[in-house]
């Protein structure tokens, strides 16, 4: 019995022994399979498959097998099929810009003309209606607490600076400032005009603030305790602002009508060039979709302002020349060409943009739609700003200084004598009204649209911001506020309303009873995007986080909440 298992052990220890040495002799096998099939793809294996010795791997080096090689090989695009399906999704992108960017111009710039024409048209109706009610205040007697309404205060004061702006524009000579600045050198000239670029959008940023506090001063119920210096100061700093913003845009025109007007149109040239400068300042740098909104707003305001300027050029340039039809084909290939080059370096600048920080050009349609809700929005009875104003907030454009602008150049340029000219005068602004109520119909009914297609129409009935605060009382009553409900780490909820786009989830805020994380902005509060790494300093800073501690993200600003775009140029946040 004991031999038997005696021998029954060693038959197994030689089964195993036998199993291994088979598993080694598999794994060489192996091996040497792999290192021949290595050898043979770099040249080192000869036809039969055995290996050769250094001698023959070196002698086998030749310049025709390297070719060869070459030319034979092969490779497989669908190995990568995602990194290559995206490259050809940001070629239909950059194709599907130009597209996408005109219809936003498009759009945008009927809405400044609607707000450009409504200066000539319905605020002269509108500050003689509330005129008319404030001399027959005594015989009617006062219906109500207020001796006028917020919006017809508005209106007169906005009468009364054009008015007064007027007066003192008529004592500035055109014509010795263009015979100022046509004596100076090409290389100044194109100095002056870029200083004049930038002092245009610094007027604006200013500008619209201080509009907004003379209209808050005038209008801003008596209870409350007086915080300001009085209305008359606000009224002369804003006939300033008015009066100098005109001055500086009509030197930017007289400057276009010098290089117009060169032989050698090489200032003209230098200045359409310098459109292509812009690109280089733009698109190299970090885009986020609001930043992008912002530089759309930028973008139409000047386009329109360009327009504008191009024909207050012609008006005086047909004006020195009598009038002359044939004078007006002499300078029209000068105006497709100043056309032509904003249009190319605007789709050139934003595809690019598109292309470096992958946003999809689905992004310009809600653009359209936040512009739309700001015109759908300004109709409601509950609006708490004119349309123009929200306009100017969004795209820097202000159109009392250009409206008074070519009210200047126009009656200059002019000459109204007679009962038939009267005539013609009372037509031509007839026709006007005509076109803006035209033009506002149709504004109106494309933004009803647009805010449908995004689905906005709740947001419609949300009520009206209260006073914003200012940019730091908001940055720090955020971070407080976070602070104060991080340790109890409850469940918010969304708001009410719907966001711009389906991908991206609305901002939250608590339920009613406790005090909310992240306090809901004003559309006042901010003039651009917070910068998100800045906010998560704030936070962590006052929230003594650290390492791998909580770290709390403030939610993205929706679009609406860009209220304006009163900065100078394309400054990135």
């Amino acid at each position: 019995m004991a031999d038997s298992l005696s021998t029954g052990l060693v038959e197994e220890k030689e089964n195993e022994k036998e199993d291994k040495e088979r598993a080694t002799k598999a794994v060489n096998v192996d091996l040497n399979k792999k290192k021949d099939e290595v050898a043979d793809t770099r040249g080192f294996h000869d036809k039969n498959g055995g290996a050769r010795g250094q001698k023959g791997n070196l002698s086998d080096l030749s310049l025709v097998r390297f070719i060869t090689t070459e030319l034979t090989r092969g490779y497989f695009l669908e190995h990568n099929e995602a990194k290559y399906t995206e490259r050809r999704e940001r070629v239909y992108t950059c194709l599907r810009i130009p597209k996408e960017l005109e219809k936003l111009m498009t759009f945008g710039f009927f809405l400044c003309l609607d707000t450009f024409l409504y200066v000539f048209t319905l605020l002269p109706l509108r500050v003689i209606l509330a005129l008319l009610r404030l001399l027959t205040v005594p015989c009617c007697g006062l219906g109500g607490s207020r001796l006028l309404q917020p919006a017809q205060v508005c209106d007169v004061l906005k009468g009364f600076i054009m008015v007064l702006c007027y007066s003192m524009m008529s004592y500035v000579d055109y014509s010795m400032m263009y015979h100022l600045i046509r004596g100076q050198s090409v290389i100044k000239l194109y100095i002056i005009y870029n200083m004049l670029e930038v002092a245009d959008r610094l007027f604006s940023s200013f500008g619209q603030d201080i509009l907004d506090a003379l209209y808050w001063t005038a209008t801003e119920p008596k209870e409350k305790k007086r915080a300001h210096i009085g209305v008359i100061p606000h009224f002369l700093m804003a006939v300033l602002y008015v009066f100098l913003h005109a001055i500086l845009i009509m030197v930017q025109a007289t400057t276009l009508n010098v290089a117009f007007n060169s032989h050698n149109k090489s200032l003209l040239t230098i200045m359409m060039s310098n459109n292509f400068v812009e690109i280089k300042g733009s698109v190299f740098k970090k885009f986020e979709k609001n930043n992008l909104f912002q530089m759309s707003n930028s973008d139409i305001k000047e386009r329109f302002t360009n327009y504008i300027l191009l024909l207050i050029v012609c008006l005086r340039n047909m004006e020195q020349f009598s009038w002359n039809p044939d004078h007006f084909w002499v300078l029209f290939p000068d105006v497709v060409m100043v056309i032509t080059s904003e249009v190319a370096v605007d789709v050139v600048k934003h595809a690019f943009i598109t292309k470096f920080n992958d946003i999809s050009a689905d992004v310009y349609g809600e653009y359209r739609a936040s512009l739309a809700f700001d015109l759908v929005s300004s109709r409601q009875k509950n609006a708490y700003t004119d349309y123009s104003d929200s306009v100017s907030r969004r795209m820097g454009f202000i159109p009392l200084p250009l409206a008074l602008l070519l009210i200047r150049v126009v009656t200059s340029s002019v000459k109204i004598q007679g009962s038939l000219s009267f005539m013609c005068v009372l037509l031509f602004y007839l026709g006007m009204i005509t076109l803006k109520v035209l033009n506002s119909i149709v504004l109106l009914g494309t933004s009803c649209m647009f805010v449908k297609e995004a689905k906005m129409e709740e947001k419609l009935f949300d009520p009206p911001p209260s006073v914003a605060s200012s940019r730091a009382n908001s940055r720090a009553n955020r971070s407080k506020n976070t602070y104060t409900a991080a340790p109890q780490a409850e469940p918010t909820s969304d708001r009410a309303g719907v966001s711009l786009t389906p991908g991206v989830s609305p901002p939250t805020e608590k339920p009613e009873g406790t005090s909310s994380a992240i306090p809901k902005s004003d559309s006042d509060t901010f003039l651009t995007t917070p910068d998100e790494d800045d906010e998560d300093k704030i936070l962590n800073n006052d929230m003594g986080l650290e390492g791998d501690g909580l770290k709390h993200r403030t939610p993205k600003k929706d679009l609406l909440e860009i209220d304006r775009f009163t900065i100078c140029g394309n400054r990135i946040d």
